[in-house]
């Protein structure tokens, strides 16, 4: 049986750690803790190798965190994110509502806590699960070079994530939503609608989520021949009601103002609608607005927007990280679901 001879070596004296018996089998420190806890996770033959690994090393788990997880009373830990000021946004309260039912259909409920930065989420979430007191983990808000799947990989922490990295997703379990293809759709009604100057109110470059709203966009009017001249109906800035305001004012003070806009979401859609009518412009009337995450705001006051399917990313999170030991390998889950667009006054 081949084994990485010689890498992965403690010093003699030394104690053997998941990681030596991980680096000398060829595998991932998740690897090795499924075959220590969830071995019906993990290939016939990858087990064995592991298996090896671990006589020949002469690895010894901890036996105190492992009896602690199996007293765990059952939960699953998620970072609670800081309120928003200038947001009309409800996204993690929608999605911590259903985490929470899928994990009580399961008998496991949602831990939260807070954390000043990524590092120190990663760190919390190591000690909460080497501690026992947590099941696995859930990571929301994923940025493209997020660090969080490596460093709870490497810690062989479980994990599901909301969104996903630019690079890398074949290597943890994600539920995402296409973005892109939701500001695709909405570009395409209102071009059902006879609009042709459709502008963009977006997120500064550099996040997932903002970024494949601002390509959906893109494509879409590339794919209309709406191309020409459209950067001048893109503009962008931070995701706060007044932006959404001063954003829609700069571009109805265009020389060809756009007849309609898609808002990268709810929050500046909102503000959007409050420059049309403090111009005495009528939304869906005059100009047509677009959101994006049907939040309650949305609904209230008449604005289109797009519905991420928040209930059944949260089941499919919660699913992936309580689903029973199967055989067959441990390959993380990948979905990718589709917002729907929800169509109202303002469009």
């Amino acid at each position: 049986m081949a084994v990485n001879s010689g890498r992965g070596r403690p010093a003699t004296g030394v104690t053997a750690t998941i990681s030596d018996v991980a680096e000398a089998a060829g595998v991932s420190r998740q690897t090795v803790s499924n075959v220590l806890n969830a071995p019906h996770r993990v290939r016939p033959t990858t087990r064995e190798r592991v298996e090896h690994v671990i006589a020949e090393l002469g690895y010894h788990p901890n036996r105190v965190a492992r009896s602690l997880r199996a007293s765990s009373p059952g939960m699953i830990g998620c970072r609670i994110q800081p309120v928003s000021t200038g947001s009309v946004a409800a996204i993690q309260d929608r999605f911590l509502h259903a985490l929470a039912e899928a994990g009580q259909a399961g008998d496991h409920h949602v831990l939260l806590f807070t954390a000043h930065d990524t590092d120190g989420e990663s760190n919390h979430c190591t000690a909460l699960w080497r501690a026992g007191a947590v099941s696995g983990v859930v990571l929301y808000d994923i940025a493209p070079d997020d660090p969080r799947p490596g460093r709870l990989t490497a810690a062989g922490v479980p994990f599901a994530a909301f969104g996903r990295t630019a690079t890398g997703t074949d290597r943890y379990s994600w539920v995402d939503v296409d973005n892109a293809a939701g500001t695709s759709a909405a570009v395409d009604h209102l071009v059902a609608a006879g609009h042709r100057r459709i502008g963009f109110l977006g997120w500064p470059e550099g996040t997932s989520v903002g970024d494949a709203r601002a390509r959906g966009w893109l494509t879409a009017m590339d794919r209309h021949g709406l191309l020409a001249g459209s950067h001048r109906l893109d503009v962008r800035g931070r995701d706060t009601m007044a932006n959404g305001t001063r954003l829609m004012a700069e571009l109805l003070d265009r020389p060809e103002p756009p007849t309609a806009v898609v808002a990268a979401t709810d929050t500046l859609g909102v503000g959007a609608l409050q420059t049309l009518r403090d111009r005495g412009l009528s939304p869906g009337a005059d100009v047509a607005v677009v959101g994006f995450d049907d939040t309650p705001a949305a609904s209230a006051i008449g604005l289109t927007s797009l519905r991420q399917p928040i209930e059944e990313v949260g089941r499919l999170i919660m699913t992936e990280l309580l689903r029973p030991p199967a055989g067959g390998g441990d390959q993380p889950a990948h979905r990718l679901l589709e917002p729907e667009l929800v169509v109202r006054a303002s469009a």
